[in-house]
């Protein structure tokens, strides 16, 4: 596991998407894993400004995201979906046929599930692997739990995503409860992963997940057992590992 230390969210932003845009110049027909959330959207800002400059070029690429909401339409404002076309595939040159996502809108869990992992491998797996960490360690949507998950799966979140999330929503009522997420397995058989964390409310579980033992109570945790992982963290997010990170 590297460490890479940032100053803040922008310069751990424009790393991570160092890295990225490095996999992609060095093997253009890269499977990239995306995730959602707050912490991608620097990293997705950067490579847009690459690909304008036409330092980067994704029209090679194929991409799988980590995770949808069960029960939301593509088109609706708060799916993944919209998320990454607003804010990345809308703006740079994926082929559209080339952009994978869980489908919400599937109610057959167990078909749904099975679809996507089928996509995967026959995409040949996943080159690199973007991942953020929620507050309680999750890694897509792989809440803490007694063991680790294996395949794509549907998953009843925890209060303290649904609680961080409910600010997307008109209230908490309206964030949904059920998640299609790729299992920790399959993150684990990605060749390379980055994950990238920031602020201070972050600091304690990034100690338990780079410097604690392995444990699903913890799902990020297990990153440590990857043989080719870059964790990308500003100051205020490695402010209680001391010396642990040089």
């Amino acid at each position: 596991m590297k460490i890479i230390r940032a100053k803040d969210y922008n310069d751990m932003s424009r790393k991570a998407a160092n890295i990225i845009s490095a996999q992609v110049i060095l093997k253009p027909d890269s499977v990239l894993g995306l995730a959602t959330g707050s912490s991608p959207i620097g990293i997705y800002e950067q490579l847009i400004k690459w690909y304008n400059k036409g330092d980067v070029d994704f029209g090679a690429c194929t991409t799988f995201n980590l995770d949808e909401y069960r029960g939301l339409t593509a088109d609706h404002d708060q799916s993944y979906h919209y998320f990454m076309h607003k804010n990345f595939f809308g703006r740079v040159n994926v082929p559209k046929e080339r952009i994978n996502l869980p489908d919400g809108a599937q109610m057959d869990a167990e078909k749904e599930c099975q679809r996507y992992d089928t996509a995967i491998r026959a995409a040949g797996g996943i080159d690199l692997q973007l991942l953020g960490m929620g507050l309680n360690g999750h890694i897509g949507f792989n809440e803490p739990a007694e063991y680790f998950s294996k395949g794509t799966h549907c998953v009843d979140l925890t209060e303290s995503t649904i609680e961080a999330n409910k600010r997307f929503f008109a209230s908490a009522d309206d964030v949904p409860r059920q998640a299609y997420t790729m299992g920790v397995q399959t993150i684990m058989l990605a060749r390379r992963i980055v994950i990238v964390v920031s602020g201070e409310n972050k600091a304690e579980v990034v100690r338990e997940a780079f410097f604690g033992p392995v444990t699903p109570r913890v799902p990020a945790s297990i990153l440590q057992l990857h043989t080719d992982v870059s964790v990308v963290a500003d100051e205020a997010a490695l402010s209680l590992c001391g010396d642990l990170v040089p």
